[in-house]
């Protein structure tokens, strides 16, 4: 199912990349916007896990480096019967995670270092699980798909913006009108936020699951994201939106607007369902 899900957003990432070079750029822009299309597919696939971790100086260390955080993982791991992810740590005072790579045989865990100093190693094997549950799922290619598109369209609308008053000499025909520039630049970056979004809060979920069941008790996970809110809304972390649905919990702090655009469930939302998988299990 994932497997048609990534062809799906990636045709529809495509179309919208064409769709917002043929509006701000004419033919000549639809015909770029393809070739970058197809770099950009190709690269999505096999690089932006590295981009991604590169972009918050994410670091590799090893079981010697960082004992308690890789047996959590290792044991985890082995738990789900899934290929050991290499395991990244983040120098960031804000409090978060995510998983990232192109299928469990490519995978990778990062952490803050926020996240290892306010979490108890229970609460952490919760928030572990939920990311090898997003790995299990093969939620990540999707995911990191989703930032690397968004982050192009997002980018090629602000160069478009700045392209404007250079296209004096372009014919009447390809150059955009004014009006239809405007808007463009204004919707093409909200359509791509619409797209992640789309694949995001349902698999938010499934990966509460995944990791309450994973590390034997869903109130680790509940206490965990409770944690993380706290301090996600005390220390926004300086991420770029266009990756925020890649962590466990929104980095962005959240209000006005930006509510309209949630890349996640409402963590008190996720709390209440982990409570209610405990009572579950107690019944």
């Amino acid at each position: 199912m994932n497997a048609i899900k990534t062809t799906f957003l990636m045709t529809s990432l495509t179309l919208l990349f064409l769709f917002v070079g043929k509006s701000l750029g004419g033919q000549q822009g639809m015909q770029l916007a393809f070739i970058l299309a197809i770099g950009m597919n190709f690269f999505s696939y096999w690089f932006s896990d590295k981009l991604v971790l590169k972009m918050y100086r994410a670091k590799e260390v090893t079981s010697v480096e960082a004992p308690q955080l890789y047996s959590i993982v290792r044991n985890l791991a082995q738990k789900a019967q899934m290929p050991m992810p290499k395991v990244y740590v983040i120098e960031n005072p804000t409090p978060n995670a995510f998983a990232t790579g192109r299928n469990p045989k490519h995978a990778a865990v990062a952490v803050t270092t926020g996240i290892l100093n306010i979490l108890s190693n229970e609460e952490l094997s919760g928030v572990i699980g939920h990311e090898l549950g997003h790995v299990r799922h093969r939620d990540i290619l999707i995911s990191t798909i989703a930032a690397t598109f968004a982050g192009a369209i997002t980018m090629l609308a602000h160069m478009a913006r700045w392209s404007f008053m250079f296209s004096g000499s372009r014919s009447d025909e390809d150059r955009p009108h004014p009006i239809v520039f405007l808007i463009m630049s204004m919707v093409a970056p909200i359509a791509a936020m619409l797209i992640q979004m789309a694949v995001s809060r349902s698999r938010e979920y499934e990966a509460d699951k995944a990791g309450a069941e994973l590390c034997g008790n869903p109130m680790y996970l509940a206490r965990a994201l409770a944690k993380l809110e706290r301090g996600a809304e005390a220390m926004p972390m300086d991420a770029q939106p266009t990756t925020a649905h890649m962590f466990i919990v929104n980095p962005l702090r959240a209000g006005g607007v930006m509510t309209l655009f949630r890349t996640h469930p409402s963590t008190e939302d996720r709390i209440q369902r982990l409570q209610a998988m405990t009572m579950g299990h107690a019944a």
